[in-house]
C-alpha cells in the first residue's frame, strides 16, 4: 500500500538514505528527522524535492513530537552507532540509543501512529559461541552501545504489550554498500576496507582476521524494513536481518582483491575490548513472518559497493 506518511529518523544517514529512497519509489509521503551528527543532506539529492527534512535530536522530545506529528509510520534509524565511543562515553551512548528510542515510542503513542520499526543490533547477542543467533536466545550486550540498543528494543516490546502500539525489532547483522562513510568513526568494516585498497593501503583487522560476519546487503535491509511495514506480526519481538552466512575478516579482504584486482596483504592490530568474535545469524523468523529472502550475495554487493566508490571523488576515501 502506497501513499503512506512515513517518518524516518537517522533518514540522512547510510541506511536511513536507502530507506528514504525506497519509500519515495513506492509513492509514501517521507519525512526525515536527523541532526546532522553524522548524516548529510547530499544521500538524499536524488529524492530531496520529494522529502520533508527536520532538524532536530532524538534526545530533544520537542523536536522528536514534532516530527511524528501527522504520520502513520516511523522508522526508526537514528542511533550513536559504534562500540569504541560507547566504551569511551557510554551516557552519550544511552543518551542517544535508549532514551532516544524511548522519546519516538512515547511521540509515537501521543500521535496516534500506526506501526514503529526499531533497527536493533545483532550485538545484542554477545559473544555467545552458539551459532547461528537465534532471536530466543538470551541477550549478553559486552558494550554500552549493545546495553543500550537492546533496551531499545525491550522498550517495543513493552509499549507493544502495554499501550499496544505495533512495533517490529530488526535486528541488523553488519549491513554495508554505498553511501558508507569510510572516514566516519562509525563506519563498517567493508567501506573501510575498500577505502584503504582504494588507496593501495593494507586494510586493518584488529585480532588475527579469524573473526567471522553475517554481512548483509544495504537493499536487503530495505526490503526487510518494507516487508515489516506490511507484516501481521508487531508485537516488539526481534527479527534478525542478515545473510544467514558468515565470512571470516581474512575471506573478506581476499574477496575484496579479487573484485579490485590487487593483492593488498591485511595489516593486525590487538583485538579491540568490546569486539565480538563470530556473528552468523537464523534468518528463519524473518522468512516466516516477514517472508524475507536476502538477494544479494557477498559478491555482487561486494562489486557493486566498490563500483560505487570508485564512482566517488578521490577525498571521499581519503
Amino acid at each position: 500500500m502506497a501513499g503512506r506518511r512515513v517518518l524516518v529518523t537517522g533518514g540522512c544517514g547510510f541506511i536511513g538514505s536507502h530507506l528514504v529512497a525506497a519509500l519515495v519509489a513506492r509513492g509514501d509521503r517521507v519525512r526525515v528527522l536527523d541532526d546532522f551528527s553524522s548524516g548529510s543532506r547530499a544521500k538524499l539529492a536524488a529524492v530531496a524535492a520529494d522529502v520533508e527534512v527536520f532538524e532536530g535530536d532524538v534526545r530533544d522530545p520537542d523536536a522528536v513530537r514534532r516530527a511524528v506529528a501527522g504520520t502513520e509510520y516511523v522508522l526508526h534509524e537514528a542511533a550513536l552507532v559504534s562500540v569504541p565511543r560507547s566504551l569511551e562515553e557510554p551516557l552519550l551512548t544511552h543518551a542517544i540509543d535508549a532514551t532516544g528510542a524511548l522519546n519516538v515510542l512515547v511521540a509515537a503513542r501521543e500521535a496516534g501512529v500506526r506501526r514503529v520499526l526499531y533497527a536493533g543490533s545483532a550485538s545484542a547477542y554477545g559473544d555467545d559461541p552458539a551459532l547461528p543467533k537465534r532471536e530466543d536466545m538470551a541477550p549478553q550486550p559486552l558494550s554500552p552501545y549493545a546495553a543500550a540498543k537492546l533496551a531499545g528494543e525491550h522498550y517495543c516490546a513493552a509499549f507493544a504489550h502495554g499501550y499496544g502500539l505495533e512495533t517490529v525489532v530488526l535486528r541488523y547483522f553488519n549491513v554495508y554498500g554505498p553511501r558508507q562513510d569510510p572516514r566516519s568513526p562509525y563506519a563498517g568494516v567493508i567501506s573501510r576496507f575498500i577505502a584503504a585498497l582504494l588507496r593501495g593501503e593494507p586494510p586493518t583487522i584488529y585480532g588475527d582476521g579469524s573473526q567471522s560476519r553475517d554481512f548483509v546487503y544495504v537493499d536487503d535491509v530495505v526490503a526487510a524494513n518494507l516487508l515489516a511495514l506490511e507484516a501481521p506480526m508487531a508485537d516488539g519481538a526481534p527479527i534478525n536481518v542478515a545473510s544467514g552466512q558468515r565470512h571470516s575478516l581474512l575471506e573478506l579482504v581476499a574477496a575484496l582483491n579479487a573484485v579490485l584486482g590487487t593483492a593488498i596483504a591485511p595489516r593486525h592490530e590487538p583485538r579491540r575490548a568490546g569486539d565480538v568474535w563470530h556473528s552468523q545469524a537464523s534468518i528463519a523468523r524473518a522468512a516466516e513472518r516477514l517472508g524475507y529472502r536476502p538477494a544479494v550475495t557477498l559478491r555482487d554487493g561486494l562489486a557493486r559497493t566498490v563500483a560505487w566508490y570508485r564512482a566517488q571523488p578521490a577525498a571521499a576515501i581519503r
